[in-house]
Order: structure tokens, then sequence, then C-alpha cells
């Protein structure tokens, strides 16, 4: 199959997104137009639960816990929920796990397209943006219950510094000045966040309270997994900064739940 034609007018340009919903380009049907019938009677959908983000010095940090649920079940005890968007950027997911991770794979290509069509990379604002519209574009089936609110966040190169957007259920995204969470236990993580965050923390002073801010979201929501130690399943945490996207090593996260845990133990010792 050739590369489709369009007219001057007609022309989707970057927007890949845009492109793959054209029947003519893909020799098929749109992206989206198949079935949308809500789950019948019995069917469980897995869903992702908790996410974070915050500023430090140099970027942010981003951080997921790694269970999905279906209902009242533990469904995946390692699910991923946070992914690279592109060099400097990240996003995460929460709600329907299926439709989220096909919209960070779609998200991902998207970035990529765009910067090899126009040469340069989207500005961090356009990358909300596009975010935003695949978001409203799922809110019919969001409407049927499979919703989708990802957290996306990224080092903006324009103006040095570390920035966080938030998503509803319709596409709008909204920048946190400081962080973000979303997901069952996210007004706990963010509860933990607002009481320990400062605008001059260091990388690793920012990882250690985005570790608390899922431990205490765990503690208090069901649905939302801490660390495993008896399998050695720990939360995603990742950083960005000038240097672009970069993942905590799973030996780094466990020693800081280690540590985090020890100190509570002593803390409640009389």
């Amino acid at each position: 199959m050739g590369l489709p034609l369009f007219p001057p007018g007609d022309d989707p340009g970057p927007n890949f997104s845009a492109l793959v919903q054209r029947p003519e380009a893909l020799g098929t049907t749109p992206l989206g137009s198949g079935a949308t019938a809500p789950p019948g009677p019995g069917v469980t959908v897995r869903h992702a639960t908790t996410v974070a983000a915050l500023r430090y010095a140099q970027g942010v940090v981003m951080a997921g816990d790694r269970r999905a649920t279906e209902g009242n079940l533990i469904a995946h005890r390692g699910i991923e929920k946070v992914f690279p968007a592109d060099r400097h950027s990240a996003v995460a997911i929460a709600g329907a796990a299926g439709p989220a991770i096909e919209m960070v794979k779609l998200f991902q290509t998207q970035l990529e397209h765009y910067e090899k069509v126009e040469g340069v990379a989207l500005s961090l604002e356009g990358k909300a943006n596009q975010l935003g519209q695949m978001v409203r574009d799922h809110l019919p089936m969001a409407m049927q219950g499979l919703a989708v609110v990802p957290l996306f966040a990224g080092y903006d190169l324009r103006r040095g510094t570390g920035r966080i957007f938030t998503y509803d259920v319709t596409g709008g995204h909204y920048e946190e000045a400081d962080h973000g969470a979303t997901g069952s236990g996210g007004r706990d993580a963010r509860t933990t966040i607002k009481l320990g965050w400062s605008a001059d923390m260091s990388r690793d002073a920012a990882i250690e309270l985005a570790v608390r801010a899922l431990y205490e979201a765990a503690d208090e929501d069901s649905a939302t997994g801490g660390p495993d130690l008896v399998r050695g399943i720990f939360p995603v945490v990742a950083t960005v900064t000038s240097d672009g996207y970069e993942r905590a090593g799973d030996d780094e996260v466990a020693e800081r739940f280690a540590a985090l845990v020890g100190r509570d133990r002593r803390a409640e010792r009389p």
C-alpha cells in the first residue's frame, strides 16, 4: 500500500491521531469505529489506580503503583502505569487499563510522528493539548464506564522547569503548580505530597516523597498496591529533567521503601 494522498485543504499533516481516523489512509474502517456497547453482565474490566507527580529543583518525579483491580479482586500485581511519552515528558495512567495503555501507545506515536514531519519536537503545552484531545475522543467510552484519566508531566526546555498537567474525562487539562495525583488513591497521595513538598527539593528528597505518597495511599485505599516485598514488586518511579526521561532502578526504590518502613516501625515503638 502506497502513501495516502490528500487534497491541500484536507491533509492531516503531522497529526497522527487524525490520520489513523481516515479510512482512505488505512484501507479499513476508522480507528475506534467498532461497537461501543458497555461491558455486559459479569464482564469485569481491569483498572489501574494511583499515580502521582511532583516538581523538584531539576525537573519532575512521576510515580505509580503496580496493582490492577477487577472489582474487589486483584487482577495484576505488576502492571506498568508510568511511561516515557518522548525524551522530555512522561505520562501515567489511571482508569480502565486496556484503553489507557492503548492511548499511551497512540500518544507516543503521535509525538514521534509530529517530530518527524515538522522537524522539531512539539512544545510541552502542545503535548498536553494532544493528550487532552485523545481523552476527549474517548469520552463516549468513558460515559459507558471505561474512563481513562492520565497524568502528564515533563521538562519544559523553553522555560527551564518541570511542569505537570492533570485531566478529567471530558479531555479538559489543567496545569498544576507543584504536584498532582489521580486514581482511587489520588486524594491520599496529594495530601501526603502537599505536607512534604518544597520548591527546592533535591532528586533524592522528591523520590522519597513520591514513595511516601504511594505508601500512604496504599495504606488507605485497597485498590492501590504498596511494595510487595515477597515478590519483589515495587512502584515505578521516574524523573524527567533537561537530560531526559530516566526510570529509577528497582534497587533504589526498594531501598527507599525499606528505609520508610523501618522509620515507621521505630516510630510506633513505645
